[in-house]
């Protein structure tokens, strides 16, 4: 780190200033416009070179300029403060500088937050511009860093409060000025001794929101193993630290975002895993395996979760927060609407809280307040949301992360199933009071209310929590899996064996689930709500993998399907996601299930309910091919059944019926082919290449394979297109084998999902592949030589 410069007093320093002033203006004998000064110092910063901050200049200079430019005295102040920070100082004097210099720029960002500020100042350049122009900001970075340097074998150091102030006006300059959070994230020492001021409670909250705006710019991820003593700097954060770290873990811990929608498609994701391998764990993983390490962590997050609103913090130390909100400007809009829903239950309790402004305080640290204030409920309320928000998200993507089976045995353990289900209807999916908590310009329904935030976040936890894993049947009390059991044993069919293997002390208490407690709201839900989508997918990861006719049994028997099919039929659904979420549910809920189609039939029983229904299927098959998919796998199953109810259903099933027909079929078959190619394919639409093979697979084992394909020829020329829609198809196949092969995790679903051997799945691609232009069961049999277009390079660097 470089010296202090020379004190302002002393002639030498003056003398070096005055050289280097000279110097930098080319040895101009005029008076250089404010303009020139401050693109001499921009065009400094950016190289390094010439002017880069106030100490080249002289206090008189400065001084006179500052009367045609209205600085604010900025420059001047940091003058001083560059002869008052030198090693050697005491720094109370540079102390009472950066108070000068504070309310200077938190004004200004205050304005600036809040949407007060006006495209016509009086002041040219923001003070928050000229404190950065001048070097102020490069200067706090090395005044906060003084405790890395020794002398004598000591370290130096600098009191709480000052820091505090330094940390406060570096987040102000931050708010108001472009670049500056960029440039701070480049200095990546900086950025890892940031997590040390975290381990005083008095600058912990400045160091926190400051670190989080650096990490949301910093181009590489951050590895939380080089923080220094990571494991007790986060054992000894109490529950309110340790709640606001998680906004700090949010970013630290997912896979950063290329912000390319090209690079989401399947091929670029294959080339990042290919390079990714021979990378080693990403920045995301090793910081995820580094916080797993640490002893109780995942504990304390889930009784973080799990915690009730009474037992919160208390009034005293939430107040002492929100005073740190009032003056710290990323929360702003917060306290302010809090401090809204406070008023308006003071005047209907005649309850009052009284903050002090800002830097008020008594000796031991907390506001003024009342002996006899009392906290709204709706703010205790609002608190505890905003804390859980932070905390699930951590835990949903450590449980989607590779350590998963290790977090999912931890979060059993600690019961956060069961302790959210006990708080699921007084805070989760609690009813909106005539105060609750909105954003400014922003409303109720908003999906960045915290309300609204919260419930979606506990949803996406479920639906990792259940996707694929026998915890799943946590989400059930123990009379629901008595049920669970009753209805194996009715069907005379073996028990599920994770039923059987669920720790029933684990379970949720009570008189329902949270898996029952989620189909009642979502039975509720409003028809325009943006929750339906993520309750579709919650309840679908509970039915995922291999089918469960009791589990299938258990959801119909609450009107899951009938709610379904009024949401896709009577409310004629607009949203696609929406449908996409309902019709993959619905898909789950009925494949191979006889009980589900005869509801079907009975709930779809006119041919104009039954054209909506289709209308809607036909309407989007990216959205709606699983339900196809999982229609065809029934249909030949039931095929193949001998047995009264099975056979009558096959009877008078309208949509069975209509997927029979070999017509129908290739219609699907057709367009499934023909939306999708491999420079497009997602994760989303590659369910479309995975349906029109089953359905070719059902009809190799018919032996109707040549069949399909000569139609799928004869629908390509009655559309003009020769060729195309073959060559398009034999290259998604190569792709096809190329991700699949290599990826047990898909693999395994797409067998447990079909009840098709991944060996079968592997020889019908062969099959189809087969470059014999003799077999009937080759693509190439069926493209003519002259469109023949099958050796096409797809891949990626």
């Amino acid at each position: 780190m470089a010296a202090a410069p020379a004190a302002a007093g002393s002639g030498v320093g003056r003398g070096r200033r005055a050289a280097a002033t000279v110097a930098a203006w080319g040895g101009w004998g005029g008076r250089p416009r404010p303009g020139n000064i401050l693109l001499q110092l921009r065009q400094g910063q950016l190289t390094g070179q010439g002017l880069v901050r106030a100490v080249q200049f002289t206090e008189t200079f400065l001084t006179e300029r500052d009367k045609q430019s209205k600085w604010s005295g900025i420059p001047q102040l940091l003058l001083k403060l560059y002869a008052t920070s030198h090693l050697h100082s005491d720094f109370i004097e540079c102390q009472n500088i950066l108070k000068e210099i504070s309310p200077l720029l938190s004004m200004e960002a205050m304005a600036f937050v809040t949407e007060e500020r006006k495209l016509t100042q009086e002041t040219t350049y923001p003070n928050t511009y000229i404190f950065d122009l001048f070097g102020g900001v490069d200067l706090l970075v090395e005044i906060l860093m003084r405790p890395t340097i020794s002398i004598r074998g000591q370290k130096l150091k600098i009191s709480d409060e000052m820091s505090k102030d330094c940390l406060s006006i570096l987040y102000n300059t931050c708010v108001c000025t472009e670049g500056v959070t960029k440039r701070l994230a480049e200095k990546n020492d900086f950025v890892i001794f940031l997590f040390t001021l975290m381990t005083s409670k008095k600058t912990f909250l400045q160091t926190a929101t400051l670190i989080e705006d650096i990490l949301g710019v910093k181009k590489e991820m951050i590895r939380l193993d080089e923080v220094p003593n990571l494991s007790s700097l986060v054992s000894n954060f109490d529950q309110q630290q340790l709640a606001n770290f998680c906004r700090i873990l949010a970013v630290t811990i997912s896979e950063m975002d290329t912000g390319n929608d090209d690079k989401h498609t399947l091929l670029a994701k294959n080339a990042q895993q290919k390079k990714s391998l021979s990378l080693g764990p990403s920045a995301a993983e090793i910081n995820q395996a580094a916080l797993l390490s640490i002893p109780g962590f995942v504990e304390r997050l889930c009784k973080l979760a799990t915690r009730k609103v009474s037992e919160s913090t208390g009034t005293a130390s939430f107040l002492q927060e929100l005073e740190e909100w009032y003056t710290w400007l990323d929360s702003a809009l917060v306290l302010d609407a809090l401090m809204r829903v406070a008023n308006e239950e003071s005047e209907h309790n005649q309850a009052s809280i009284v903050l002090p402004p800002p830097g008020a305080s008594e000796e031991n640290g907390l506001p003024h307040t009342s002996p006899r204030t009392q906290l709204p409920q709706s703010m205790k309320i609002m608190h505890e949301i905003m804390y859980k928000l932070e905390v699930l998200y951590v835990l949903c993507v450590l449980l989607m992360g590779r350590q998963r089976n290790q977090v999912h045995r931890m979060i059993a353990e600690f019961k956060l199933i069961p302790g959210l289900n006990n708080l699921f209807d007084k805070l989760i999916w609690r009813k909106h009071s005539a105060s609750a908590l909105v954003l400014h310009g922003h409303n109720q329904n908003c999906d960045c209310s915290p309300d609204i935030t919260l419930k979606i976040q506990f949803l996406r936890l479920l639906q990792s929590f259940s996707d694929h894993h026998e915890n799943k049947y946590l989400l059930l009390n123990n009379q629901e899996l008595n049920e669970l059991s009753a209805i194996s044993l009715k069907a005379n069919i073996p028990e599920v064996e994770a039923v059987l293997n669920t720790d029933r002390s684990l379970v949720c208490d009570g008189k329902r689930g949270l898996l029952t407690r989620l189909l009642q709201v979502m039975k509720k839900e409003p028809a325009e709500s943006s929750f339906r989508f993520w309750q579709a997918r919650a309840v679908e990861s509970f039915l995922r993998g291999t089918t469960s006719y009791a589990d299938q049994m258990f959801l119909l028997k609450r009107g899951l399907l009938e709610h379904i099919l009024y949401c896709i039929v009577d409310s004629e659904c607009k949203s696609r996601d929406v449908l996409q979420s309902y019709f993959d549910l619905l898909g789950e809920l009925m494949k191979f299930n006889v009980d589900a189609f005869k509801r079907f039939n009975k709930y779809i029983n006119t041919d104009a309910k039954f054209q909506v229904f289709l209308k809607q299927i036909n309407s989007s098959l990216v959205d709606s091919n699983m339900l196809v998919r999982c229609v065809t796998l029934s249909l030949d199953r039931f095929e193949n059944q001998v047995d009264m109810k099975v056979a009558e259903v096959l009877s008078e099933c309208r949509l069975l019926a209509y997927i029979s027909q070999v017509p129908t079929q290739m219609s699907f078959l057709f367009r499934l082919i023909n939306i999708i190619h491999v420079q497009t394919l997602t994760q989303e639409n590659v369910s479309c290449l995975n349906t029109s093979l089953v359905i070719l697979m059902l009809a190799r084992r018919k032996e109707r394979l040549p069949l399909y394909l000569r139609l799928l020829q004869r629908m390509e020329h009655s559309k003009k297109y020769p060729g195309f829609l073959l060559n398009n198809f034999h290259n998604l196949l190569r792709f096809w084998q190329q991700h699949y092969l290599h990826k047990d995790k898909d693999s395994t679903c797409l067998e447990n999902s079909s009840c098709i051997s991944f060996s079968y799945w592997k020889e019908t691609v062969s099959i189809l592949l087969n470059p014999d232009r003799q077999s009937p069961s080759a693509l190439v049999s069926y493209i003519e030589e002259p469109y023949m277009d099958i050796d096409r390079d797809f891949t990626e660097e």
